[in-house]
């Protein structure tokens, strides 16, 4: 899948995408806590995190990776599952599903539209699994904005949940 409007090109990721991930999301990490955000992801680079650089491997070997470019250059990332991850606590769906486990993108290229694009990549792939059930989870804590993110995309708040402390929404999209 190409972006016509900024040469965004979008394919199948794998095992060899795994540093590129872990790179955009301590890239994340660094941006939030820049802006004052410590509660979402924390301080820790993401790599450091114990456990995280096992599920990104996980994620590029076991789950369906995909990986846009810029010229070449990673610059986003999206990974689905067929439910919910473990570190989820809310169920499967009661249907076929699904679920954005990991959506990324290289905050120096922000306004791209490279995680709608990823999204949008994501629903063309659950279709074409011919499953109707589209979710993802994000974090509901500040002011909203991720929510709110979601739902422009044309996911609708589902069910609510806490983590610890960490406050999560669920979100949906019919697809079929």
């Amino acid at each position: 899948m190409d972006d016509n409007t900024h040469g965004l090109h979008i394919r199948q990721g794998g095992p060899a995408d795994a540093p590129a991930i872990l790179a955009m999301l301590d890239s994340a990490v660094a941006w939030m806590n820049a802006r004052g955000n410590t509660e979402q992801w924390g301080t820790t680079p993401y790599s450091r995190i114990p456990g995280a650089v096992a599920r990104i491997d996980q994620y590029t070997t076991e789950e369906s990776p995909f990986v846009a470019e810029l010229d070449g250059k990673p610059v986003g990332a999206l990974v689905l599952g067929s439910g919910p991850g473990p570190q989820t606590p809310i169920p499967p769906a009661d249907e076929p599903e699904r679920y954005v486990r990991l959506l990324v993108s290289h905050r120096e290229y922000a306004g791209l539209g490279i995680g709608a694009a990823l999204l949008a990549r994501a629903v063309e792939e659950t279709r074409r699994a011919g499953v109707d059930l589209l979710r993802v989870d994000c974090w509901a804590g500040g002011g909203g904005e991720l929510v709110a993110y979601y739902e422009r995309t044309g996911f609708t708040p589902t069910d609510r949940f806490l983590s610890g402390t960490w406050p999560g929404q669920v979100l949906a999209r019919r697809v079929g």
